[in-house]
């Protein structure tokens, strides 16, 4: 008798979600720091992005465009080389299985020098994101912009005949000087009348007063904002030691400095004390590394459109648990094959089940590239996976498999040293044809013995006979 066993292996397990997203125009009206230097009340295009659905385990990313709507600008707020930095950062509200603050972020460098009103570019787009670590829904409503201006750090000069400089009383311009004095663009400011002053104002940290060192020169007063600087006043006719110049006319001299200014606007101004000759070479301008943008520059922008919210739904991860056989916790399978039952009768019904399961326990603090989001606890989530295999009876043997995801392979030897490999399991189409063979030749040989017998019978008759 040919006996057909079939087995059906199922597994469920959860899809991921699809990458669905909104994106809603929003509309901003800016005013305040670098508003006030452009066109005092700016006003900006945005489009912000958020996805709908989202696995747990996958990131929740939050982005706006940026754009000015019409012509308005932000301005530079002062006279600045090159490298000055524009950053956008946004502000948005999570509510329900979280509650927390996401800050979208984005800076551009402005890559020209600028002068005080210069309108600013902009960076195309700001973003953030929270990682998610368990199932829910949270409610996303933005909130107000805020746009900072960082100035560059570094040196800048500003030359003796640079109209930011604001001269009074009777100096004299002179420009063409010998190189082989070492003025600062070869030329230069003479005074020689007491009471004589020269003014700029500047942003920065630190400034420096450069001139000649020369021992002709006569006292100059230095004032800071108003005050008398540190030290009050200047000798250029000395070294820096006090000690007499032996220098006449030596150009491109720092004779005065000061560091460590709070940065914003300042005011310098230097004064010739004795009417002996005074000089002005150049203002050496030094802006240091900013720890955090300027907090005057900050310009915020409030949201004028209709406002918005967006729910978005964090739902299970997309991957089946993987199930190790040597872990502990993983199911095993022991293959059994009892002898046949002695009324030669049986049932097979071979049957196995597999049920990993994962729990997930969320931290209750999430942060982003510009900002975070709290939570408080929440249940723990299980998720099941299932196999059962069945088959058709056999009538000698019962066989129990118990499914894993690892398959395992039977070592069966065959007449010969063990391979590690099963033997290949006839087919159908093989098995029908053994048996016609069979068959037929055990009808040829019933067939051939009949013959042998009759043969021989006749034998005996005709001995007979005879």
């Amino acid at each position: 008798m040919l006996g057909l066993v079939g087995g059906v292996l199922v597994i469920s397990g959860q899809q991921p979600a699809k990458a669905n997203a909104v994106s809603v125009n929003l509309d901003y009206r800016c005013t305040g720091g670098i508003a006030d230097f452009g066109a005092r009340t700016v006003d900006l295009r945005t489009t912000l992005t958020i996805p709908t659905v989202v696995n747990v385990g996958d990131p929740l990313n939050v982005s706006w465009r940026l754009a000015y709507k019409d012509q308005s600008r932000f301005g530079s707020p002062a006279r600045l080389p090159e490298g000055a930095t524009v950053k956008v950062q946004g502000n948005v509200q999570l509510r329900g299985a979280w509650v927390g603050v996401l800050q979208p972020e984005g800076s551009v460098e402005q890559t020209e020098a600028l002068i005080e009103g210069t309108p600013l570019t902009l960076p195309e787009g700001i973003s953030d994101f929270a990682h998610t670590d368990r199932e829910g829904t949270v409610r996303l409503e933005p909130g107000d912009l805020f746009v900072d201006f960082i100035p560059p750090s570094g040196e800048s000069m500003i030359n003796d005949d640079d109209p930011a400089i604001k001269y009074d009383g009777p100096w004299e311009n002179r420009d063409g000087e010998p190189p082989s004095d070492g003025n600062h663009a070869h030329d230069i400011h003479v005074s020689h009348v007491a009471g004589d002053t020269a003014t700029l104002t500047f942003h920065g940290t630190g400034i420096e007063y450069v001139g000649q060192r020369d021992r002709e020169a006569g006292l100059v007063s230095i004032r800071l904002d108003g005050v008398p600087g540190t030290p009050p006043r200047v000798d250029p006719s000395k070294e820096a030691d006090g000690t007499p110049t032996n220098y006449t006319r030596l150009g491109g001299q720092t004779l005065w400095s000061f560091r460590g200014l709070d940065y914003g606007r300042h005011t310098i101004r230097i004064r010739n004390v004795e009417g002996k000759r005074t000089t002005l070479d150049a203002f050496r301008v030094i802006t240091e590394e900013l720890p955090t943008p300027p907090e005057e520059y900050r310009a915020t922008c409030t949201l004028v459109s209709e406002p918005v919210s967006v729910d978005v739904t964090i739902q299970g991860g997309g991957t089946v648990p993987s199930q190790d056989p040597t872990d502990s916790g993983s199911p095993s399978a022991t293959p059994t094959t009892p002898g046949p039952s002695p009324s030669g009768s049986g049932s097979g019904s071979p049957s196995g089940s597999a049920s990993p399961s994962g729990s997930a326990s969320p931290s209750s603090t999430n942060s982003g590239s510009g900002g975070g989001t709290t939570s408080s606890p929440t249940p723990t989530s299980t998720r099941t996976t299932t196999a059962t295999a069945t088959a058709t009876p056999t009538p000698t043997r019962t066989s129990t498999v118990t499914a894993t995801a690892t398959p395992q392979v039977r070592i069966t030897p065959e007449g010969a040293a063990e391979t590690g490999e099963a033997p290949a399991s006839p087919s159908g189409a093989a098995l029908i044809g053994a048996g016609g063979l069979m068959l037929a030749g055990s009808l040829l040989g019933g067939i051939a013995v009949r013959r042998r017998a009759a043969a021989h019978a006749g034998g005996r008759g005709d001995a007979q006979r005879d």
